[in-house]
């Protein structure tokens, strides 16, 4: 049974009886956590409750169920191409005209690299295509900072990022994180959070101690409907890839010491432009496929081949099976076009790439 009861011994209690709960476990839907000094604790008379009884009794409400449209990556600029020539902007048509039969969504994600030029009319025309088709199905679409945005365009535009059907902003800002734009809001009582893994001119990404510190005031009390996080850079990685640890998150461990046993459901990413799933300290990651191009794992490891052919990830939380992720495709006649392939080591890194991060796998702090 869930909720951790015991098996008893031949000479212990029966095994339908369950052991008493200590005065000092407080029951909450989310975690066990030790009781305050003067918490009063309550009680159920004539009821002996076990932890299998008391999760019994928080499943007894079913959870609160939403569908989440999932982009990243769309890369858009003023001219609608992307710095490689690629019609951004009409990947993104393609995805969200080819989502439309996607029913009961209740909210749109888009996790960074909104404008390829980092540009306000990038951010705009992003702005402008994923509002419409939020606005037709009355639903709020949140946004989040990549490596190819700029955080003034970004603010300038989006604002907190987090958009509601109407296009008002509905988003909370972090104070005191220096400019960086991370930022929460309640969709129907799941609580959405956005990070900023921007390290301007640079590939990789990093979350600072700063936003750390906000994120675990945020989720000191549980919402709801739990929460998911959103950012950019992928907190995790194919093992396998000589030149993917340089490029996602560094130091996941501490974001990972500040999500485990929170109420968060589902950290969502895009960056890798190819649909990638883990688990960082207990809480599954998505990592979505891009917009503008996706990367054709049937490369050679150490290469990075990109290809037309939009993709978006639907996730499903509250269901049987949550958190569900599953994939969608335009209907691209150029899909799988090779677009570029390039050693990404060779001709992707910057001045604080370090190519023992790539050799050894490890993508935490270095000195």
């Amino acid at each position: 049974m869930a909720g951790g009861s015991c098996t008893a011994s031949a000479e212990g209690p029966d095994r339908n009886e369950s052991p008493p709960m200590s005065a000092n476990v407080v029951i909450s839907p989310v975690r066990r956590r030790e009781r305050l000094p003067g918490e009063m604790v309550p009680v159920i008379p004539d009821v002996v409750m076990s932890y299998a009884m008391a999760s019994d009794l928080v499943n007894m409400t079913p959870a609160a169920r939403h569908r989440i449209l999932h982009l990243s990556d769309p890369h858009v600029t003023a001219s609608g191409f992307d710095q490689g020539g690629v019609d951004a902007a009409a990947a993104l048509d393609r995805i969200l005209t080819d989502a439309r039969h996607v029913p009961d969504l209740d909210l749109v994600v888009v996790s960074g690299d909104i404008a390829d030029d980092g540009s306000e009319a990038g951010c705009a025309a992003v702005l402008d295509r994923v509002g419409r088709f939020a606005a037709e199905r009355g639903i709020p679409h949140v946004y989040s900072t990549g490596n190819h945005d700029t955080r003034e365009a970004f603010a300038t535009v989006l604002g907190s990022g987090h958009r509601g059907p109407d296009g008002s902003d509905i988003g909370t800002l972090a104070p005191d994180v220096d400019g960086e734009r991370a930022a929460v809001s309640d969709i129907g009582g799941l609580r959405v959070i956005t990070l900023d893994s921007l390290v301007p001119g640079s590939i990789y990404g990093r979350i600072g101690p700063a936003q750390l510190a906000w994120l675990r005031d945020v989720l000191a009390l549980p919402a709801p409907a739990g929460s998911i996080v959103v950012f950019h850079h992928p907190p995790v990685y194919l093992e396998q890839s000589p030149w993917m640890p340089g490029f996602v998150l560094r130091g996941p461990e501490q974001l990972g010491a500040v999500i485990e046993g929170s109420d968060v459901r589902l950290v969502l990413c895009g960056h890798v432009h190819h649909q990638m799933s883990g688990v960082l300290a207990g809480v599954p990651v998505c990592a979505t496929p891009g917009i503008v191009t996706r990367i054709d794992q049937t490369a050679p490891p150490h290469r990075v081949r990109a290809v037309k052919g939009a993709g978006a990830t639907v996730v499903d939380l509250g269901g049987p099976f949550s958190p569900l992720c599953h994939i969608i495709q335009a209907r691209d006649p150029a899909a799988g076009e090779q677009v570029y392939e390039v050693d990404p080591v060779a001709e992707w890194v910057d001045d604080d790439y370090d190519d023992s991060v790539a050799a050894s796998g490890s993508v935490g702090e270095r000195t």
